[in-house]
């Protein structure tokens, strides 16, 4: 096992109801003037805005609104929110939605106490060292971004998408995290949250690091309890003890739990990025496509790990080699998917010609010429992952 500083400050507040929180968080975080981020109205139309902004006015909290954070944010929104928040000498930000939302108040809250253009953060021309403090109404279990410092943003003028780590700047203050408001998501929308989460957990699952007995059972328990939970919710929608469990997965999923004292790959997430920030598709849907070929790939050149987790996740009896083992891993994760109703191939995803050619240069010029860390992978080795997806 490796030395690791595990960082998690975010206050998780939990339950029916716990929206009506957002007021006496947001004082208790020093903050008077809220920047209030959203997304594209469902938040609106449910109440549940008006109830948030209720609270934050009982508590005397002042706020000005950014709607229509779409997914896959993009940096115009951020841009805009800055400029919004400059004007109204915000002191703090209230993300109300999923990752797209969280991302870009992350985003916003590290530009308001930057100088230069916030995209340094992302290109890797500046550090965040200081930002406004970030709170959240989690209402799309999925990204984890709620307990992360992560934000994932969109150049639209480039079509990079550049994620952005930072452990401690970041990390929202507090997450008030209500199962009810999840109980109405469409099945696409969660069967897409289910597949980050686990992409999420697999990401530093799959690790070269010797001895790392603790987390790969903490990673494993938490992957079977999400299948099993993704299966109770595809049965029944509206349970709620399904529903809050998949929440909480969501966040443990990606707040550095499971990576602790691992060295981490994230090869995956990197070339989904590449497919989406081209193509538009939900991030949770390009996974459904991309992780698998990826983990097809793995079983053929690297099966140790692949074939432990075919085994503890998906119930693989012994083989008789660690390849074929690790195959049936991966037909049992993609039949868990496709029952879902999550795509396994581009066109399923609605690419019928996918550009590998340009999916290929983006990923290694954005991340360099080796990608990941489970294998090194070079540019010969994620054109044939790509193709695999086909």
């Amino acid at each position: 096992m490796n030395d690791f500083t595990f960082h998690s400050p975010t206050e998780f507040i939990f339950g029916r109801g716990v929206e009506q929180r957002a007021g006496e968080c947001m004082v208790r975080c020093g903050c008077r003037k809220v920047l209030l981020i959203s997304g594209g109205g469902s938040a609106r139309r449910s109440g549940l805005l008006g109830r948030v902004e209720r609270s934050l006015a009982d508590a005397g909290v002042a706020c000005v609104a950014l709607e229509g954070i779409r997914p896959n944010p993009t940096d115009d929104k951020v841009r805009e929110g800055i400029r919004l928040g400059r004007l109204a000498g915000t002191d703090g930000l209230l993300a109300v939605g999923g990752g797209s939302v969280i991302d870009t108040a992350k985003a916003i809250a590290a530009g308001l106490r930057y100088d230069g253009d916030f995209w340094d953060f992302f290109a890797g021309r500046a550090t965040v060292a200081d930002a406004l403090p970030v709170g959240v109404v989690l209402t799309i279990p999925a990204a984890g971004s709620e307990g992360s410092g992560n934000s994932v943003i969109t150049l639209a003028s480039t079509r990079q998408k550049l994620s952005l780590r930072t452990p401690y700047a970041l990390r929202p203050r507090f997450a008030l995290m209500n199962p009810e408001l999840t109980l109405t998501l469409p099945t696409w929308q969660t069967a897409c949250g289910i597949t980050d989460m686990l992409a999420h957990i697999m990401e530093r699952y799959f690790t070269n690091t010797p001895a790392t007995t603790v987390t790969d059972r903490v990673g494993e328990g938490l992957m079977r309890a999400i299948v099993e939970e993704g299966r109770r919710v595809a049965a029944r929608p509206d349970d709620y003890d399904a529903r809050a469990n998949l929440m909480w997965a969501g966040t443990l999923a990606h707040n550095g739990l499971c990576g602790t004292g691992c060295e981490e790959d994230w090869a995956s997430h990197f070339m989904e990025h590449e497919v989406s920030a081209l193509y538009d598709v939900s991030h949770g849907a390009g996974l459904a496509v991309i992780f698998p070929a990826w983990l097809q790939w793995m079983a053929a050149h690297h099966a140790a790990k692949v074939a432990q987790w075919a085994e503890r996740v998906w119930d693989v009896a012994p083989g008789p080699s660690a390849e074929a083992e690790a195959l049936e891993g991966v037909r049992r994760f993609r039949a868990f998917l496709a029952e879902i109703g999550m795509p396994l191939t581009f066109s399923q995803l609605g690419i019928a010609a996918p550009d590998i050619a340009a999916l290929v240069d983006g990923l290694h010029r954005n991340k360099g010429e080796h990608v990941g860390n489970y294998v090194r992978l070079t540019r010969c080795d994620t054109e044939e992952i790509f193709r695999l997806a086909l």
